[in-house]
């Protein structure tokens, strides 16, 4: 079952969230959404290979992680972030079936959501402990 988020007090001004998006618009407009709402922005990187030298160097609060980057998964990059202990969340069209059991409990979005949804679930995932392998 995807969680869902709810609108929070909290805010997100000056918090380093590494956007993970391949398709140009949502990336945009997510950029767009979260400079508005004072976060600094860390990409948006839209592959593999760049979103796991972010997840893995980057100094980030959190993450949106696209799990589907141009065909390949992003399983790896989520991987990344939970050694590091950067809470993330995930985006995706998939069904909830087809994320690996190790990430079931990390907070997820449906595409299509808009901007407003996602910064609450930011807000929600920076003030709320993550479980242990998520």
């Amino acid at each position: 079952m995807r969680e869902q988020c709810v609108t929070s007090t909290d805010t997100l001004e000056g918090k380093r969230v590494l956007v993970v998006e391949d398709e140009y618009f949502v990336a945009d407009d997510l950029r767009r959404g979260l400079v508005g709402a004072g976060v600094v922005i860390v990409g948006p990187v839209a592959d593999i290979d760049q979103a796991l030298k972010a997840a893995e160097r980057e100094d980030v609060d959190a993450a949106l992680l696209d799990i589907n980057l141009g065909g390949e998964m992003s399983f790896p990059v989520a991987d990344r972030l939970s050694a590091r202990r950067i809470p993330f969340v995930l985006t995706t069209g998939y069904d909830d079936w087809t994320i690996p059991e190790r990430f079931r409990h990390a907070r997820r979005l449906g595409k299509p959501f808009s901007v407003r949804i996602a910064l609450d679930c930011l807000r929600q995932t920076l003030t709320s402990r993550q479980p242990e392998n998520a």
